[in-house]
């Protein structure tokens, strides 16, 4: 992602590698940290109204269980036990949990702090790996190398420059579908769950899940969380069948079945972070797979079917 930023400072700007890395990862550092600034002063805000949210959620209960109670001839005791009566309580301290997890999750950074030093010998030494992968498949012709390294790259660069656009569009479209409901914040809840998209599939339901929240307890009726669903739900729908891949294209062509399977896997694996890096590695293994001759057949299944007819014989 940052590569092309170090390779302009260093032919166009003429800055040796050690400095032009460093301003990369400086540059990259200021805009992370603004993102993250902007983010934690909202969840501040979202943690000073957790009195407010409680009571409206506490009446919301109420309301039900009265409803529940008139309709159908059932008493609140026939419903809950004794402990489950305290909802009160029980709503607002998970509301200050929640608060409290996403104030306590940009003590998060605190672990990236590798990121930065594993980014900069990366970079600094690119062409000193590059020589590794020469020298480790020897018996290979150079020319075929180059190939699959160059395929490899353009896979990522497709990946995450059609990543970082979608997301934006995807920012633009739901917030302009907030605004229309009058939601607070809507710019803000708009492009945090674009910025989910890091986490393909999931991460946009579970951004639309705070909005839907907020629309629950600041609005009066039911069907402002409801459009809020539908919003980000018709979004979903426009993203993943027509925006993602009209703007990704065929480059990085893995199936629904296997980015599921592999979100899965990375994410026991590596966590949050695994699931964020599932995708790209998924079809970095579908390059190599497909130059593999014992290995296409699971380059094939890592892939998008083909609208052919396959004949097999049994």
């Amino acid at each position: 992602m940052v590569y092309p930023i170090v390779h302009f400072l260093e032919k166009k700007l003429k800055f040796n590698r050690i400095f032009s890395t460093i301003s990369v990862l400086l540059i990259m550092g200021i805009t992370i940290g603004f993102l993250v600034w902007i983010i934690s002063y909202e969840v501040s805000n979202f943690v000073n109204k957790s009195d407010l949210y409680s009571t409206k959620l506490t009446e919301l209960y109420n309301d039900g269980i009265h409803f529940i109670e008139t309709q159908f001839g059932v008493t609140k005791n026939d419903l809950l036990s004794k402990n489950d009566l305290k909802i009160e309580s029980l709503i607002k301290d998970n509301v200050s949990k929640i608060g409290d997890f996403l104030s306590s999750s940009t003590s998060l950074i605190s672990d990236l702090v590798l990121v930065p030093i594993y980014m900069f010998f990366f970079l600094f030494y690119r062409t000193f790996f590059e020589e590794f992968i020469y020298k480790a498949f020897a018996k290979h012709n150079n020319e075929f190398i180059k190939i699959i390294l160059t395929k490899i790259l353009n896979v990522q660069k497709s990946y995450l420059n059609g990543l970082f656009t979608v997301m934006i569009i995807v920012g633009v479209l739901n917030s302009v579908g907030l605004l229309i409901l009058g939601i607070e914040n809507a710019l803000f809840f708009g492009f945090f769950a674009s910025l989910l998209l890091l986490i393909p599939y999931i991460g946009i339901i579970v951004g639309s899940l705070l909005p839907a929240l907020v629309a629950l307890v600041t609005k009066d009726s039911l069907w402002y969380p409801v459009g809020v669903i539908a919003v980000f739900g018709f979004v979903q729908f426009l993203e993943g069948n027509f925006i993602t891949p009209k703007i990704t294209g065929s480059k990085v062509s893995v199936n629904a079945f296997i980015s599921i399977v592999s979100l899965l896997l990375f994410s026991l694996l590596w966590g949050t972070a695994g699931m964020i890096l599932a995708l790209p590695i998924t079809a970095t293994l579908k390059v190599i797979f497909d130059y593999i001759p014992s290995m296409k057949a699971y380059g094939f299944l890592i892939g998008e079917p083909e609208d052919t007819n396959t004949k097999q014989s049994l």
